[in-house]
């Protein structure tokens, strides 16, 4: 029974034993005298008890096999359904190859580090999982606009049995996705406060107020509060926008509108600088368009009230200043038409105009723009007659230096040395050059006054008369006095002539006698009769000043030119003589 219950070894040490202790319970028994058959009782006793004793063991040790079993099997079930939770691509998992070849104890003892390491896994997946799926939830609800739901990751429901890394890629491009949604979203929505902060500002109106009325997060958005991103606050803030520009559009025509018949007002009654210069920063919104005007309060309802403000008090100053205007616009027309030699239209004289606008029968703007547009009628008529007018002065600077060259040849003394002889001697120089070439310019002045005729379909008038009938004149006068200047010529060889058959009869020469510009003689004892200066041609040529003089009466300060009378003719120092030495009684000759 012994040898059952264990090895030879163990067996034969515990029979040792109780055959040493038998030995001693039979010394004591033949001491005590017990019979034979007490002391077979007692053997088959002590037989059971041991029996008993080995079988509560046998039981104990079957207990503890059967637990190390179970614990082994529910350690592998585990490991495989963590391996299977995890996604191990072995899906039959075993602890020990040679299981049999190893006890209860070191099966249970290999395993359990194996699923203490896996159950560490999942954990680490499950947090993973749990941190994907709160990001995806916590951004759904902010797409949703329901912010905050989530509060932990204690409250998701992960599921455990699938926590693959596969199922975890697909939860993290679910993510990302999500990620590049709320990332658009969020530039969306700054594209949108950044107009409407810069729509606010122009307009001057509160930013804050208008953003806190579409979503409070919008105006302090923190740790706290984040940013929504919901449909609702695009819809909003687009509305938002909207609005804003609408009102721009409206509040920009308002002040176009003002910002024009301010600037109309300003041309119309010719404000000066000082009183623009606060208004020139808002008018310059003329030039701008809707989209570009970003100044801070540019558009304010307060910039708008200053300047329809300044339009109605230069509205009521109009009136009272629309006569010194029109009296000014009429002056300006008049200097124009003076500088370019034409007659103003005589019915917008300043008389007329005063009437008109004292009865009330016209508006004084409608006389205002009609001498408006007199003017421009008036600089573009100057403008095509530059080049002509321009000539007409040369040509008249010329006429004035013929006529003072002829004066300047009637000087008895022109040669004497004296302070600025030698200048007038150089610009007696110059005038006889410039004279010479009057015919040529004169019919170049001609041509291009029949060009510009032709070419207007009209008359080029000079101080009302036609510039052609003048230049006409002027030839035909300059003709006579050329032709007079013969005659006086040949007169004087004529005198020269008899005087030398005179003198030949009497046999002597007579030195002749000097006369003074006053028609006296150098000795101042004889009077000698000056040759005729005038005839029926006239005494003057005429030119486009002398025209102005006798006809227009409009211009009173007009200058006129002058030239030599016709019939004068320049007669040296040294011929100069009497006519009376030929027609009547010979003076003297001066003693020697």
């Amino acid at each position: 029974m012994i040898e059952a219950f264990g090895s030879s070894h163990i067996g034969a040490r515990s029979c040792n034993a109780g055959n040493g202790v038998l030995k001693e319970l039979q010394q004591l028994w033949r001491e005590i005298g017990e019979t034979e058959a007490d002391k077979d009782r007692m053997l088959v006793e002590i037989e059971q008890e041991c029996l008993e004793i080995y079988k509560r063991k046998f039981d104990e040790a079957t207990n503890v096999r059967t637990r190390l079993q179970h614990s082994i099997a529910t350690k592998e079930a585990e490991a495989a359904k963590l391996v299977a939770s995890l996604g191990d691509a072995n899906g039959n998992f075993q602890v020990l190859p040679h299981k049999k070849a190893y006890s209860l104890r070191a099966q249970l003892d290999s395993i359990t580090p194996l699923v203490e390491e896996l159950n560490l896994k999942k954990e680490e997946r499950v947090k993973q999982f749990a941190d994907v799926k709160l990001q995806i939830e916590r951004i759904a609800d902010e797409i949703s606009g329901y912010g905050h739901v989530v509060g932990s990751m204690n409250s998701l429901n992960v599921d455990e049995d699938d926590l693959s890394l596969r199922k975890l890629r697909e939860y993290q491009c679910n993510l990302h996705a999500l990620q590049k949604v709320k990332s658009e979203r969020l530039q969306k929505i700054m594209d949108y406060v950044n107009e409407v902060h810069a729509l606010s500002s122009a307009m001057g109106l509160d930013f804050v107020r208008i953003v806190d009325d579409v979503h409070p997060s919008l105006r302090q958005p923190g740790m706290e509060i984040t940013t929504n991103i919901s449909d609702t606050t695009l819809e909003g803030l687009d509305q938002a926008v909207q609005r804003l520009k609408t009102e721009r559009k409206n509040r920009f025509q308002q002040l176009k509108d003002a910002a024009s018949s301010l600037s109309e007002l300003w041309t119309l009654m010719d404000v000066p600088r000082e009183e623009k210069i606060h208004f020139l920063k808002i008018t310059s919104i003329l030039n701008l368009s809707e989209s570009e005007i970003v100044q801070p309060a540019a558009l304010s309802e307060g910039v708008i009230e200053q300047v329809s403000t300044e339009v109605e008090r230069l509205t009521k100053l109009k009136a009272s200043r629309l006569r010194e205007l029109v009296t000014k616009k009429r002056s300006e027309l008049e200097e124009i038409c003076h500088e370019i030699h034409i007659l103003p239209d005589p019915s917008s004289a300043a008389d007329k105009h005063n009437a008109l606008i004292e009865s009330g029968l016209v508006d004084p703007c409608e006389i205002l723009a009609n001498i408006e547009a007199q003017i421009q009628v008036a600089k573009h008529e100057a403008s095509s007659r530059k080049e002509i007018n321009a000539k007409i002065d040369r040509w008249l600077a010329a006429c004035e230096e013929e006529k003072w060259l002829e004066d300047y040849n009637q000087d008895q003394n022109r040669y004497n040395a004296g302070r600025g002889s030698h200048i007038n001697l150089k610009r007696a120089e110059r005038a006889r050059i410039l004279t010479s070439k009057l015919p040529a310019m004169i019919d170049n002045l001609m041509m291009k006054t029949l060009a510009w005729e032709a070419d207007k379909q009209k008359h080029f008038l000079y101080d009302g008369v036609r510039f052609v009938s003048i230049l006409e004149d002027y030839k035909r006068a300059r003709q006579l006095k050329e032709e007079e200047k013969k005659r006086a010529r040949d007169q004087k060889k004529l005198h020269d002539l008899l005087l030398a058959e005179k003198e030949s009869m009497r046999g002597s020469k007579p030195s002749p006698r000097r006369l003074k510009p006053n028609g006296y003689s150098s000795c101042g004892t004889g009077f000698a009769t000056p040759s005729p200066r005038r005839n029926s041609a006239g005494s003057e040529l005429l030119t486009p000043r002398s025209y102005s003089g006798r006809q227009n009466g409009h211009f009173k300060q007009m200058r006129r030119l002058s030239t030599a009378p016709l019939n004068f003719v320049p007669v040296a120092k040294e011929d100069t003589i009497s006519f009376s030495s030929v027609y009547g009684s010979e003076p003297e000759s001066p003693s020697l």
